[in-house]
């Protein structure tokens, strides 16, 4: 079931969630250095990790699901949000060069259908990361975060998910190591959690980030289908994000 939009924003807007966003978002940027004239498409909630992408990347569209809704980005910059159906993205076959999932994968009724939703729209060899709750970690435990919602993965789980569906995982990261607390005192201590935890306990992070490249050839091919309509930009966001 997924999360409603206005509770991941909130969630993001809090300590709490600003210490998330920068945690995360340090792991993706190391798989990602730079995205320069390729174009990328995001899914799920993906709008707190896209500060350096926006800017970088020839095109980026934010695809947010219909059940979960949807929230422009900022009303002082173009909008790049996307309703979309959960299985069903509004892109042209190969059209896009890299794919980030953020509080997606998890909350799919059809995660297989997603998947290869994913491997449609993307370009041969191009890359995908996706982010997931880590059922061995703590966060995977709480409902007071959007992580605790969901199906979690550990890394096995997600790394035979992506091979079953057409993808090879390359390489995966582990962030979130302190407790999902709102003490302000605890949170300003995030970045030695994060590398104490980083090096003695691994497994036990709040999410795992894998990052993988679309197969061509090998494996069960995913039939290609056709989108004949264009993009459409939302219409009927709920609110406005806040800065």
């Amino acid at each position: 079931m997924w999360l409603d939009v206005v509770t991941m924003r909130d969630f993001y807007d809090t300590h709490l969630g600003h210490v998330v966003r920068r945690m995360i978002r340090r792991r993706i940027r190391e798989f990602w250095p730079e995205v320069k004239r390729g174009d990328m498409m995001t899914l799920g909630y993906p709008t707190p990790f896209l500060r350096y992408y926006r800017e970088e990347a020839r095109r980026v569209v934010a695809l947010m699901p219909a059940e979960q809704g949807a929230l422009s980005w900022s009303r002082r910059t173009p909008n790049i949000v996307v309703l979309t159906e959960e299985n069903k993205f509004p892109l042209a076959n190969k059209s896009v060069d890299f794919a980030l999932l953020v509080h997606a994968l998890e909350f799919s009724s059809n995660p297989e259908m997603m998947i290869q939703e994913v491997w449609r729209v993307l370009a041969d060899g191009g890359k995908l990361i996706v982010v997931v709750p880590n059922r061995l970690g703590v966060w995977a435990r709480m409902e007071k975060t959007p992580f605790g919602h969901g199906h979690p993965y550990s890394l096995s789980q997600l790394n035979r998910f992506l091979a079953d569906n057409t993808f090879t995982p390359l390489r995966a990261e582990h962030a979130l190591y302190i407790p999902p607390t709102r003490s302000r005192v605890l949170l300003s201590t995030a970045n030695a959690w994060e590398k104490l935890g980083h090096k003695w306990f691994r497994n036990l992070s709040g999410v795992l980030i894998v990052e993988a490249t679309k197969q061509v050839y090998a494996g069960n091919m995913v039939k290609e289908g056709v989108w004949k309509g264009k993009i459409q930009f939302a219409k009927k966001l709920v609110l406005p994000m806040k800065n």
